[in-house]
């Protein structure tokens, strides 16, 4: 351990991450949205901030070469299940999952297509590293899906986790802090400087903690609400009684059926009132 408590990988028996990207050959993929984070310190940081490891499941998505893996692994955790599209990678994971027996688990698919729900034993806490060309895709069905999950510690670039916690009348507030406040409380961690990965990034990235609510913070259809907050933001500068138009209805009386006024734009609005709304609707 480091001073901070930190796992020191030094001592997991494997080789420098560095030295493992070289002998496989695992230069980053940009059209796999890859950026390996190499930093031992951060990686045990991530896997320390994803709380209590040593039962259920943690799944990990795009692992690459394995540097969270480790951290994982080395923090405790029961079972690790990572998702891998990268072929390449999986000569690395596999010493990996030689150190650490019965404790790893690789599949390569798309964790697009994956049921999380179908994973492992509960409970499930999702830790990773996320791709930024499918990030918010991937967050969007996992929150259909928080039924079957107990946590996720996530890093995204700086700007989607702005997002995430955005408050009303902000510019950054819009269907994606709709959604995952609606369901989950949401906890920016610390930033990562982009010096931390190879190849370097153009962008700082986040990680957040969102952890489900034991009931969404109102009543709502999650199709419904999905598809007010996609009219309402799809065009945020007009008022509400014009961008809910497209819904197929009135949007004046959609308004008053509410009990939200039809002048009011899109992002002055409260997640209780987008909700009232799904309602209403």
């Amino acid at each position: 351990m480091s001073d901070d408590g930190t796992p020191d990988l030094a001592f997991d028996g494997l080789p420098p991450l560095r030295d493992v990207i070289a002998r496989h050959d695992l230069a980053a993929k940009k059209s796999l949205g890859q950026n390996f984070l190499l930093d031992l310190n951060l990686t045990g940081r991530i896997a320390r901030s994803a709380g209590p490891l040593d039962q259920g499941t943690v799944i990990e998505i795009g692992p690459g070469p394995g540097g969270l893996t480790r951290a994982l692994l080395a923090a405790g955790a029961r079972q690790v299940i990572a998702i891998e599209r990268d072929p390449r990678v999986m000569p690395a994971l596999a010493e990996i999952s030689a150190r650490w027996p019965g404790r790893l688990e690789v599949r390569e698919a798309d964790a697009l297509e994956i049921d999380v729900a179908s994973l492992g034993e509960a409970p499930r806490r999702i830790v990773a590293n996320l791709p930024y060309n499918v990030a918010t895709p991937l967050l969007i069905g996992w929150l259909h899906r928080l039924d079957a999950i107990a946590g996720m510690t996530l890093m995204f670039q700086k700007e989607v986790v702005d997002r995430l916690v955005a408050k009303p009348r902000t510019k950054d507030y819009g269907r994606l802090s709709v959604i995952t406040q609606w369901l989950c409380h949401v906890e920016p961690l610390f930033d990562i400087n982009p010096r931390a990965f190879t190849p370097p990034p153009k962008i700082v990235s986040t990680v957040v903690s969102l952890t489900p609510r034991t009931a969404p913070l109102a009543e709502a259809d999650f199709a419904t609400l999905e598809r007010v907050t996609a009219a309402a933001f799809g065009q945020r500068r007009k008022m509400l009684r014009a961008s809910l138009k497209s819904l197929g209805g009135d949007g004046e009386a959609l308004c008053a059926a509410a009990g939200v006024a039809p002048t009011a734009r899109a992002e002055e609005l409260t997640v209780e009132q987008f909700c009232a709304i799904a309602r209403a609707l």
